[in-house]
This record gives C-alpha cells, structure tokens and sequence, in this order.
C-alpha cells in the first residue's frame, strides 16, 4: 500500500499531496532517483552517515549505513580535510553537508555530499565565520541551518545560526539566533514544521531547547528542556511524530535518551537509554523507522552505533559499528521515505 505519510514526512495532512503529485510528494528528489530501489521499487531506499572526527588524529572517514539493511561501506572520498567537532544536516532524497569543525584550525568550510553518487563538493560560501562544536538541523527540501557553537576566535559561545537555501546554497544569518551563546548543543528537526537546538554549553551546561518555526525563522524557548543540563549530546528525529536528544556530559557522561512529541513538544525520558553513558557522539535517522546513536566517548573513543525503532523505541547495537573508533564526528541522513 502506498503511504502518504511517508512520502511526505513531517506533514500535516492538508499538506499531502496525490499519487498523480508524486514529484512533489518527494520533496527535493530526482526522477532517477524513484528507481532501482526508489519509490515504487524494493531495496535499499536511503543511507545514513558518521563523518569526521577523532580517532586518533582529525579524520576525514565518512562511513555510510545502507538502509534499512544497515550494512556499512567507506566513502573513497571523505571530507576536504580532517575534521572534528563540525556539525551536518541534509537535505533528504538530494545531498548532505558536513558544516565548520577544526582541521589543526577552526574552519568555516563546508562540505556537501551528493547523494546520488556520493561524490562530494565543497560549498564557495561556507559558514559566515570559522566555527567549532556547533550543531545542524534542517527542513528538508528548503533549507538547512548550521547554529552556535565557538566562533572565529576564543571560547565564548555564539548565538549565530546559519541559514543554507537547499535551490542554490545561498547562506544568510538568521537575525535571531539562540536564545543564548551556546556550544557543544544538538540539533534536530521535524521538516516542514520547526527545528530544535537542545542542551549544550553556555558558560555552564544548560537543559534549554529552542524551538525555531520554519515557516519563518521565527525563535522560541520550550516550557520544558532536557531532563538534565548538559552538553557534548547529539540529536535526531523521526520526523512528523518526534524528536530525541542522546548521551552528553552533566560533569559525568550519561546514556539518558530524552524524546520530544512534536504534536506539543512535551517531554519524556526513554526507559532504555544509550548502550553505554557517551558524551562527543554523533546521530542520524531514517525517518519513519529508526534512529542512530554513534560513536563518542565512553571513557575512550568507540565505534558503536545504537539503533533505536521507532515504533517502540527499543535499542539495539548494530554488529558492525563505524570503521574506526572515533569521537567529536557528526551525523546527517539520506531518509528513506516509503513503505
């Protein structure tokens, strides 16, 4: 049976379009891409990827996870340089990016992936300044957004949020930015509706989310955080029903999985958390079936990845994790998005 609310996720249904509208029910795909495993075909149907990091050293590895099979390759073509503490985003059905970080230096670059042959680019504009341990979200098929982190120079958190155009990779700055300058934060979204900056560092560890409307950019602070301030967490989503923020550091590492309802942003703490207390992880999500949890820093880097399904939030620990132990990377996600 086909699904409307897959093939346009993070709708409202007033929003879904017919069957004879498909092009536009897969926002931001092509054509060639609904065949041979696209949308009214089997097979693989999207992938997610861990890129960046350290493991020793700056890594420029980006390990991609085929779904829903989950079977892991190596991108022969990595990031433009090794890289950690950088952020990603993506635009689903299209390309991803991996945004900012520290290569020997703070950088303002960023690259983008394509997804149909992974073959990677590096963006003319990258982010407004040389950032660190920010966080990215995006509305699919729009735009894209790289927010907080340290700017060009010193340790003061930033409230900026950069805004990428997914037509033609234009940036602007949002002229409202964080409620606050934050650092080691975690962003997710639920496409087409609004993005969340959660937890993160603003001299000291802090349980706030917010909220930004994608209709217009428009900034606002959930009544209800984390269920603890921390920083050094990562985030992802199932989008159209929630979101989930993972791991971090509280002064000790923690497995806590906090999940917000997008129907009203209330909060709830997973029974079943992380595999292991981790702080300097990464996340990504098919959306529609299961976030990831992977690598970070369990008392040394590790190469782990967490599943979460989304239909009851169990865990699992995928058998095969990252190609290396590595932590401080970021994660982003080619959704798959049909039944």
């Amino acid at each position: 049976m086909f699904r409307q609310d897959r093939a346009n996720p993070g709708t409202r249904v007033s929003q879904w379009r017919g069957r004879h509208d498909t092009a536009k029910g897969w926002s931001g795909s092509r054509v060639s891409s609904w065949l041979n495993g696209g949308l009214f075909a089997g097979g693989e149907t999207g992938a997610g990827y861990f890129g960046g990091g350290f493991g020793p050293g700056f890594s420029t590895t980006v390990d991609r996870f085929a779904f829903p099979s989950d079977s892991s390759t190596t991108l022969g073509t990595g990031l433009s340089a090794g890289t950690y503490s950088l952020g990603a985003m993506a635009n689903s059905g299209t390309a991803g990016y991996f945004g900012g970080g520290n290569a020997a230096a703070r950088v303002d670059t960023v690259d983008k992936f394509d997804f149909s042959d992974d073959s990677r680019t590096t963006l003319a504009t990258g982010l407004s300044a040389a950032n660190q341990n920010l966080a990215g979200m995006a509305n699919s098929g729009t735009a894209g957004y790289f927010g907080g982190g340290f700017g060009a120079s010193g340790w003061t958190a930033i409230t900026t949020v950069d805004k990428f155009d997914f037509s033609d990779d234009s940036r602007t700055t949002l002229a409202t930015g964080l409620s606050a300058g934050t650092a080691d934060l975690a962003g997710m979204a639920n496409s087409g509706t609004a993005g969340y900056f959660g937890g993160g560092n603003t001299g000291s560890r802090v349980d706030t989310v917010d909220k930004f409307d994608l209709s217009d950019d428009s900034s606002t602070t959930l009544g209800t955080g984390l269920s603890s301030s921390r920083d050094q967490l990562a985030g992802m989503a199932n989008s159209g029903t929630a979101g989930y923020f993972g791991g971090g550091n509280t002064g000790s590492r923690v497995d806590t999985v906090d999940k917000f309802a997008f129907s009203d942003d209330s909060r709830s703490t997973l029974g079943t958390g992380l595999s292991a207390a981790n702080k300097y992880l990464a996340a990504m999500a098919d959306s529609g079936t299961a976030g990831y949890f992977g690598g970070g820093d369990t008392a040394s880097a590790v190469d782990t990845v967490d599943k979460f399904a989304f239909s009851d939030d169990s865990r699992t620990t995928l058998a095969t994790g990252l190609s290396a132990a590595r932590k401080y990377l970021a994660g982003m996600a080619n959704s798959e998005t049909l039944a």
